[in-house]
């Protein structure tokens, strides 16, 4: 793997700007894209060739309580009413970090659900979601 700049990229070197805004009470983000793919058989007991199907793309992100009310707000009392375009961005130009910049676009989030537990200092919700197309930037 080729180091850009000679160092790898840190949670610290990571913006997601989401509806707009900075998401500054961003916890983790996990994106990506998949294809349905299937060996077609015919004569023997081999593969003749895979055939593909459709592209999906998924994800999630973890936010704090905080993030996920101000959310809500833009959803009207909903994350699941949201239909944002989010950019995430790694790298630091300011220490001369090449930037990396992927872009989801069409994001809805699938479920919306909070949780905390005794001896929590705060709450950390992950919001998983479906989109229509992540544009990845290639260096």
């Amino acid at each position: 793997m080729a180091l850009i700049n000679g160092r790898q990229y840190e949670f610290s070197d990571v913006t997601l700007v989401m509806g707009g805004r900075d998401v500054s009470g961003l916890r983790g983000i996990k994106y990506g894209s998949k294809q349905e793919k299937e060996v077609i058989y015919g004569k023997g007991n081999k593969g003749m060739s895979i055939q593909k199907g459709n592209i999906s793309h998924e994800g999630e992100i973890t936010v704090t309580q905080s993030e996920l009310e101000t959310l809500k707000l833009l959803g009207g009392g909903s994350v699941l009413n949201l239909n944002l375009n989010a950019v995430v961005c790694y790298g630091n130009p300011s220490k001369g970090d090449v930037l990396i910049t992927d872009k989801i676009n069409d994001i809805q989030f699938t479920e919306e659900e909070k949780e905390l537990k005794q001896g929590d200092k705060f709450m950390e919700i992950t919001l998983p979601f479906i989109c229509l197309d992540i544009e990845y930037q290639s260096i």
